[in-house]
C-alpha cells in the first residue's frame, strides 16, 4: 500500500481524500434518514433567516396547513396568509388578497367587512362563517352584536369600525366631519361625509341612533 501511494501524484492523493470524505458523509446521511421516526432529509427545509432550527420550522409549517378541527376557527383579523389557506375553499391567491386588504384598510371587524375583498361574495361568506372569528369574536356571536346600536354623535373611531361596511378610513372621516360641522341632526346627514354613499346609510340605519 505504501508503494502504491508513492506512485500516484499529490493531485491524485487529494482527489482520493475528497472521495473518501464524500463516501463517509453519504453513509452518515443514510444512517440518519433510516433512524426510527426521523423525517425525510429532503423535507427538513428551513428559513436561514429564522432561528436555524429545521425541526421547529417543519412543525410550524405543519401547524399552519393542517385541516381545521370541528370547532376550530381562524381569526380573520389576526391570521397570517398561510393560516387563512386552512379555510375551506380558500387558496393562496384569495388568502393573500384577504391579508393584503387587512394590512391596507385595517381589521374587518365582522364577516360583513370581508365583502370589501374581491372574490368574497355571499356564497363564499356563508361557507366560511362557521370557521371564522373577528378579534376573537365568532361569526355566530356577531349576529347578537349586530342588534346593538351605535350613537353616531358619540361613537369613537373604534366603535364605528365594528359596523358593516365601515373601515378605519370611513370611521375617521365620520368623526372628523362631526368635529368640524357639529353633531349630525339626522342619519341622512351622513351622506355629506366624503366617501359615504347613500346606500350604506340605508344599510346601517337599523344600527345607528341620533338621540
Amino acid at each position: 500500500m505504501k508503494n502504491l501511494f508513492a506512485t500516484i501524484s499529490r493531485r491524485e492523493r487529494r482527489a482520493l481524500a475528497v472521495l473518501f470524505v464524500l463516501i463517509l458523509a453519504g453513509h452518515l446521511l443514510r444512517a440518519a434518514a433510516a433512524a426510527p421516526g426521523a423525517p425525510p432529509i429532503a423535507a427538513q427545509l428551513f428559513d436561514p433567516a429564522g432561528d436555524g432550527n429545521p425541526i421547529a420550522h417543519r412543525d410550524s409549517i405543519r401547524q399552519q396547513v393542517r385541516p381545521l378541527g370541528p370547532t376550530e376557527r381562524i381569526d380573520a383579523d389576526r391570521a397570517s396568509a398561510a393560516e387563512l389557506t386552512r379555510l375551506p375553499g380558500v387558496g393562496p391567491a384569495l388568502a393573500n388578497r384577504i391579508f393584503a386588504d387587512r394590512q391596507s384598510h385595517g381589521a374587518f371587524g365582522t364577516i360583513s367587512g370581508l365583502r370589501r375583498v374581491p372574490g368574497m361574495g355571499p356564497v363564499v361568506l356563508a361557507r366560511l362563517a362557521p370557521h371564522l372569528s373577528f378579534g376573537g369574536v365568532s361569526a355566530e356571536a356577531e349576529r347578537t352584536i349586530q342588534t346593538v346600536t351605535v350613537n353616531v354623535n358619540r361613537a369613537t373611531v373604534a366603535d364605528l369600525v365594528g359596523l358593516p361596511g365601515i373601515g378605519p378610513a370611513r370611521a375617521r372621516a365620520i368623526v372628523a366631519f362631526r368635529e368640524s360641522n357639529g353633531p349630525f341632526r339626522q342619519l341622512d346627514d351622513l351622506k355629506r361625509v366624503p366617501g359615504f354613499p347613500g346606500t350604506l346609510v340605508r344599510q346601517l340605519a337599523p344600527r345607528l341612533t341620533i338621540p
